[in-house]
């Protein structure tokens, strides 16, 4: 082994404690096992008797205001809503409710969870999801959302563009 070697090793030895720590520090709650659990548990404490109802892929439905009746959206429609969207712990993460101006979206662009529930509401219904991570951002997260995390929304259906 040449001297510039040794060297290079002795370099790397070193450097790697500097670099497991940076990497724990950045390790936000998405890599706490014990925070994924909680994630689950937020959607496993949902019960049938608070209304809350199954749906594909984990998610979880339920109505709070409307009775589904009337028209719908497809997921090829554009949508205007109300909508909160908060973690597991109730932290609100983006509202339309508190900018005062809902919001118009393409359904199929939004997040699973969205495509899949908003079509069993019609115009004028308030609903709840709970979406696992999954059915919204997946393992990855987007902006203040972290990877793994259990969703929460409050949507109320405005219109549908075009009806």
């Amino acid at each position: 082994m040449t001297k510039s070697m040794i060297a290079l090793a002795a370099a790397l030895c070193a450097a790697l404690p500097a670099a497991a720590q940076a990497q724990e520090a950045s390790a936000g709650p998405s890599q706490d096992a014990a925070w994924h659990n909680g994630q689950r548990a937020a959607l496993a404490a949902l019960k049938a008797e608070d209304g809350w109802r199954w749906l594909e892929g984990g998610l979880m439905f339920r109505r709070l205001e409307g009775t589904g009746a009337g028209e719908r959206p497809t997921v090829r429609d554009t949508v205007t809503v109300h909508y909160a969207g908060t973690l597991t712990d109730g932290t609100t993460f983006d509202s339309s409710f508190d900018r005062g101006e809902p919001a118009t979206f393409p359904l199929a662009r939004l997040i699973p969870a969205w495509q899949v529930a908003i079509p069993m509401m019609a115009v004028g219904d308030t609903i709840e999801i709970a979406a696992p991570a999954e059915m919204a951002y997946g393992p990855v997260g987007g902006g203040p959302i972290p990877g793994g995390a259990t969703l929460f929304f409050k949507v109320e259906l405005i219109a549908i563009r075009g009806r």
